[in-house]
């Protein structure tokens, strides 16, 4: 285990060094690839994305380890260079350190370990995936058809290893009012941006009927919004958006079919409806595992690629989000060595069937 997790420090700091913004991670998907041949397996690849297998029957249920390793764009604010791994005072600096390299690494090192039982009662799966950042179509998604029936996904992002057993989904609604343009000194026109408000005001104050005791009401929030053209000209068009997000009681199609029968005035066209809330039921077997290694469970707020996996996964990794997409990221070192052992031990003698 220590050599283990010299190696999966000193792979970190080689993907920190290869600039992977989303879209642009073929560089760090060919380290991958080239990573698990040089261990003996027999990787695939499909655009950006890099998996592995360990199967023992087909009979066995099949569980997937999934991290990305795109990351955001560097914001200004580094004091230091974000693509040169810096380690100090037991902390790895780096772009995607923290987001995701960290769970990335640690999930890569526990499938090795795991993939050497030949007694253990399920198959296994690795996957490098991309665009996650973006929530792009060439990530996960597109290799999902290729990794066959899974049957559970441990998805690797910062939690400080505590469980993501729900995580809310994102549905992004461009709205649209049509008025009658005229001149705003004679009281000509229907103004669109009157129009919108009726709107406005429903999306500010309806309620979901159902809430969750995990990821609490679904919240609607007019994010932004534009109309007009001069001060003397009433618009006859108001575009807004508004930013949804959903809660495991509610797909997206559900929320959006409710928000269509409320809205009076309003064109409203959603940019995708992909982006599920995701969850897993509490007495499931890894979360009762997790919880007898005195892991804690949650809900979480923020966006992952267990939005795009529609089978039970939870969201556990090492390091913690409040670091991520921020100057200056970094990971502990001991949270990596935490990572491996903590994956090995929620899925050592592991049975779902």
């Amino acid at each position: 285990m220590k050599n283990d997790f010299k190696q999966a420090i000193e792979l970190l700091k080689q993907l920190i060094a290869i600039p992977s913004l989303s879209k642009q991670e073929d560089k760090t998907a060919e380290l991958i690839f080239q990573y698990l041949s040089s261990k003996g397996y027999k990787p695939e690849r499909k655009g950006n994305n890099v998996w592995v297998k360990s199967i023992l029957s087909e009979s066995l249920p099949l569980i997937l380890l999934n991290s990305h390793h795109d990351t955001v764009k560097p914001s200004s604010s580094w004091t230091i260079d974000p693509f040169t791994p810096a380690e100090t005072d037991g902390k790895l600096f780096g772009l995607g350190s923290n987001d995701a390299g960290a769970s990335l690494v640690s999930l890569m090192f526990a499938f090795f370990h795991l993939a050497n039982d030949k007694n253990r009662p399920y198959n296994l799966i690795f996957s490098a995936t991309g665009e996650e950042e973006i929530s792009g179509k060439g990530g996960i998604e597109s290799i999902l058809p290729d990794l066959g029936k899974i049957d559970l996904a441990i998805v690797g992002e910062p939690t400080q290893m505590q469980m993501a057993v729900a995580e809310r989904g994102l549905m992004v609604l461009d709205c649209k009012t049509k008025g009658k343009t005229g001149h705003a000194a004679r009281n000509e026109g229907i103004n669109a941006i009157y129009l919108a408000i009726d709107d406005i005001k429903w999306f500010r104050s309806f309620k979901f009927p159902n809430e969750s005791p995990l990821l609490g009401p679904v919240k609607m929030s007019v994010t932004l919004i534009n109309a007009g053209s001069q001060h003397n000209v009433v618009p006859d068009e108001c575009t807004y958006i508004v930013d949804v997000r959903t809660n495991e009681f509610y797909k997206n199609q559900e929320a959006y079919e409710i928000v269509r029968q409320h809205v009076k005035h309003s064109e409203v066209t959603p940019r995708s409806l992909n982006l599920n809330s995701s969850c897993i039921a509490l007495n499931h077997p890894l979360v009762k595992r997790g919880l007898d290694l005195g892991l804690k469970y949650f809900g979480s707020p923020t966006s992952s690629d267990q939005k795009k996996i529609p089978y039970p996964s939870i969201k556990i990794g090492p390091g913690d989000s409040a670091r991520s997409h921020t100057a200056d990221e970094f990971i502990y070192i001991e949270e990596i060595k935490q990572g491996i052992d903590v994956y090995i031990k929620l899925l050592e003698n592991l049975f779902l069937k």
